[in-house]
């Protein structure tokens, strides 16, 4: 298995204390990198001092010994290194990139729950290494570790300012012409990264905030609060009479959110919540969405004259897509929302500031302003199946997905792909109402696959 998996900006890496992210891989790696990276330094032109790295986290127990793994890695390679302690994903991304680092580590399992960790790498731009660089470490993970001399080792400190510098970065993509008084906000932070700077963000704009999802204990992180699990957040919205509820993930990249009634709005909704308010105030070239990304989102956008495409599932593919056709709004039905304009990469707190400036400007609430999108009931199903073969080879599954298709015609789509994690097909129909959607999978699981 190549070990390239475990580079990039999306998603987890690996399980801590599994045959690959342990305290020993990431030793290995930290000075595999620091190695890579102090190359490069050297060799581009104009840069004085040693190459210096940033290292985040969020709450998992898991993040100290990882931490302490990679900084001791980086430091035996001549690397200095800035400790941020608990900091969200786009937080590392950020401060990478105006600190002028070489590169941004975030020790973090996103979504996952707190017996899973993973290791993510940011550039000096933050975004994520160029093919090139990630080669180069995966080749250097199995070299021998030569620690440098004495006099050259790389030296750590705490950056204790951390969370208050990305506090302002987040208010500052917010309208300098409006505030959120008068708004009351229930904040989730899912026991994650955000814990100490979500709450923060909001009250400092001007909104009263209720805080849940703020105690992380190194194993309650996506416990049953966050964007994962919105009902919790609901149902303290409603109970407070709150206007809206703010859902973050354990990294602090994916947003969820809930009006006063308690209704969840997913990420398809919150992405044209944003784009509707860009496109009230000039052209929007193009929007990128996934595979799973609503049909009803994708009608919406070419109705307004909105280009739409759809890339693979996973932030990092749509962020890819979005580079290469100078598009500055992506996402996924999950709650992962870029959002170029504000950021290199995907933010939630910042992402759920763009929605309120769309519900400050207009004066509406998020119902309606969404109510001209009309979302398509969609089901899925999972049927067993060989990992490895191509559904296309499958000539009765083939003709019954055209054979869906011919029925649905403009009303709805079909997706089959296999699953990355499990040996399944996963069957989708989506359609204009449930009974079509009923009939197209019942057509499809119809189909005998042995």
């Amino acid at each position: 298995m190549s070990k390239r998996k475990y580079f990039g900006t999306d998603g987890v890496r690996g399980l801590v204390g599994g045959e690959v992210i342990n305290a020993e891989f990431a030793l290995r790696l930290g000075y595999a990198a620091g190695k890579v990276l102090s190359q490069s330094h050297e060799s581009a032109g104009g840069r004085s001092g040693r190459p210096t790295v940033l290292i985040g986290k969020d709450t998992r127990i898991s993040g100290y010994m990882l931490e302490s793994a990679l900084e001791a890695g980086f430091a035996s390679a001549g690397v200095e290194v800035l400790l941020a302690g608990p900091l969200p994903t786009p937080a590392v991304a950020y401060l990478t990139r105006t600190w002028r680092l070489v590169a941004g580590i975030v020790i973090s399992a996103s979504h996952n729950p707190y017996h899973d960790n993973g290791i993510k790498f940011f550039s000096s731009k933050g975004m994520k290494l160029p093919d090139e660089t990630e080669a180069a470490i995966e080749a250097a993970i199995d070299e021998p570790m030569v620690c440098v001399p004495s006099e050259k080792l790389g030296r750590a400190r705490r950056i204790d300012d951390a969370p208050g510098r990305y506090i302002e970065f987040c208010k500052s993509t917010f309208p300098s012409d409006l505030d959120l008084k008068g708004l009351k906000l229930v904040i989730d932070a899912a026991n994650g990264a955000a814990y100490h700077i979500a709450p923060h963000v909001f009250r400092e704009l001007g909104a009263e905030v209720h805080a849940i999802g703020v105690s992380p204990d190194g194993f309650n992180i996506n416990k049953d609060v966050g964007a994962l699990h919105p009902e919790g957040l609901a149902a303290e919205v409603r109970a407070r009479g709150a206007d809206l509820g703010i859902a973050l993930d354990g990294d602090a990249d994916r947003l969820q959110m809930v009006d006063a009634s308690g209704r969840v709005y997913n990420g398809d909704e919150l992405l044209f919540a944003v784009v509707r308010e860009r496109l009230a105030r000039g052209p929007v070239a193009g929007v990128v969405g996934t595979l799973m990304t609503n049909f009803g989102l994708e009608k919406q956008l070419k109705s307004l004259g909105i280009p739409f495409e759809r890339a693979q599932v996973g932030d990092r593919y749509v962020l890819e897509q979005l580079r290469n056709r100078g598009w500055l709004y992506g996402g996924e039905s999950s709650g992962h929302l870029l959002c170029l304009d504000s950021h290199t990469t995907g933010d939630g707190i910042v992402a759920a500031l763009q929605v309120l400036a769309a519900l400050q400007r207009s004066g509406e609430t998020l119902a309606q302003w969404l109510d001209t999108l009309r979302m398509y009931p969609q089901t899925m199903v999972n049927v067993p199946w060989v990992p490895g073969k191509s559904w296309t080879a499958h000539a009765g599954l083939v003709a019954a997905k055209e054979q869906v298709e011919r029925m649905l015609g403009e009303r709805g789509r079909v997706l089959i792909r296999a699953s990355g994690t499990e040996p399944k097909l996963r069957l989708m129909v989506e359609a204009e109402d449930h009974g079509l959607v009923e009939q197209g999978i019942s057509m499809l699981t119809a189909v005998d696959l042995n």
